[in-house]
């Protein structure tokens, strides 16, 4: 069985993600099988396992930094938020239907077998797991029946690093705020602090560290530094999000729907040299764009009725009549259509008119379709022709069923293992396609990049990069980063129940 530890944060977006995916990729290093487990996420940005199963996006960088394939095992409860008051409930991979918190919260200890299997059976095979928390250990309200903080810990009796976030303001009363606030038996189970994203000289903080130290009894692992890394981010709280943009030969405005999902689907087009991409949420933001992109949603007739409402559809839709190219991913896709219909009440009921922008109608089914893909985009026209004939791979997450009207054209032909279908859909310069991860594939990138380029008359020499080679970079700088920052001679005693 598995040796565990355990990292919890004294907040959301303390850093509880990287330390964990760092702490993976250390003892992957060094020479251990590790992987990552989190029993309860919270997230719209997810993904689809090799075998057609959904788990959050923050255990898939855990999984990829262990260099081993993303398992739904390591995330067997994904909450999706529909809406402030209710989620899609994903166990073990499988949407199982809607749920408001209070429904959630009523059934929450009946899930404790479904996250003590999933753990036993990832312990079973690997060497070390690394778990991480959610939120705060110090959510008083939420203790009852807690599965995913220290009663995650208890039940795979795992020592427990606290990470505090030092860029937000007052780390030394989060830590020690929230170690006193936990049952003695839960203060034992910490073994040592950690503070994260420090700008600035560690010694300053040295006086601070001893009374903390002195104040909870629990030694200070290490102050891991603010770094630039460029690694899959998974909630709203991203600060990709709040990028606005900067000089660039190319200009790309991602639209920041109130329900955005699956937003890592454009990271691959922030990293080309001479190419700026940006999220926008009010009409003006849209101006001077030379691609508008309409990213995935969680609720798709919502977000389309925000689009409306603030003036954001007839700003898309006035700059594509001017020339600009609108390109739509999965929920966007299905705004990009001419009508959306909901009969079996998947997102509320009723029926929508679409952006008017693709020849296609899209019906909401009760049934997820949740698969990897390959594909090959066929002859396409407009302003991205060149993109015609190029290989993709990716994944697809979408409760509807979207239908090409009379004379339409299919984006693409994709292969669902041996299933071939249509997928997506182009007019003129307007694109959509179901497949997620699209953007991902250097090709595709390069092709998109090189069109949109000719079609302004600029030159960008700037090439896109492997994906997957230019992750395995970051996940070793990231390593290299909190190895130094952190005594993982004490991280390895707290492993091993020394300390």
């Amino acid at each position: 069985m598995a040796k565990a530890i355990m990292v919890q944060g004294t907040a959301s977006n303390a850093g509880k993600s990287l330390i964990a995916a760092a702490l993976c990729r250390i003892f992957k290093q060094d020479g251990y099988r590790v992987a990552p487990f989190k029993s309860q996420n919270m997230a719209l940005n997810s993904f689809i396992t090799a075998d057609g199963l959904e788990m959050g996006r923050a255990q898939v960088v855990q999984a990829e930094a262990a260099g081993i394939p993303p398992d739904v095992r390591m995330n067997p409860i994904l909450l999706k938020p529909t809406s402030d008051v209710g989620s899609q409930v994903i166990l073990n991979g499988i949407a199982t239907g809607n749920r408001t918190a209070r429904e959630y919260w009523g059934d929450k200890k009946a899930l404790i077998p479904v996250v003590q299997q999933a753990y036993e059976s990832l312990a079973a095979e690997y060497d070390i797991i690394v778990i991480e928390g959610a939120g705060s250990p110090a959510e008083i309200n939420l203790k009852a029946d807690d599965i995913v903080n220290m009663g995650m810990a208890k039940l795979a009796d795992a020592p427990v690093l606290l990470v505090g976030d030092i860029d937000r303001g007052g780390v030394f009363a989060s830590l020690y705020g929230t170690v006193k606030l936990m049952e003695p038996d839960e203060q034992e189970r910490i073994r040592a602090l950690v503070i994260n994203k420090f700008r600035g000289d560690a010694e300053i903080l040295r006086p601070g560290l001893n009374m903390l130290e002195e104040l909870t009894g629990k030694p200070v692992a290490g102050v891991v530094p603010y770094a630039k890394l460029d690694i899959d981010d998974e909630d709203s709280l991203s600060e990709r999000l709040e990028h606005t943009g900067g000089p660039a030969l190319l200009d790309f405005a991602v639209v920041r729907l109130p329900r955005l999902s699956n937003f890592t689907d454009f990271a691959a087009l922030s990293r080309i040299p001479g190419v700026g991409v940006r999220y926008v949420e009010n009409p003006k933001q849209l101006e001077g764009a030379d691609l508008i992109l309409l990213p995935g949603t969680k609720n798709t007739m919502g977000d389309l009725k925000w689009l409306r409402e603030s003036g954001m559809e007839a700003q898309i839709l006035k700059l594509h009549a001017a020339g600009t190219v609108v390109f739509g991913v999965c929920g966007g896709y299905q705004m990009m259509g001419q009508r959306i219909s909901d009969p079996e009440n998947s997102e509320g009921g009723g029926e929508m008119r679409g952006m008017g922008l693709l020849p296609t109608e899209t019906v909401f089914r009760a049934d997820k379709t949740t698969v990897q893909a390959r594909g090959c985009i066929g002859k396409i026209e407009g302003v991205l022709s060149a993109l015609s004939g190029t290989e993709t791979t990716g994944y697809e997450i979408h409760m509807g069923d979207t239908k090409l009207l009379s004379g339409a054209k299919p984006l693409q032909l994709l292969w669902r293992g041996d299933k071939q279908v249509e997928d997506g859909c182009q007019a003129g310069n307007a694109y959509g396609t179901y497949l997620h991860g699209v953007f991902d594939d250097a090709a595709v990138a390069s092709h998109l990049i090189e069109a949109l380029a000719a079609h302004k008359g600029v030159t960008l020499d700037a090439e896109a990069c492997d994906a997957a080679s230019y992750k395995e970079k970051q996940y070793d700088k990231l390593a290299d980063i909190v190895r130094k920052a952190l005594d993982m001679e004490l991280v390895y005693r707290i492993l091993e129940g020394r300390a």
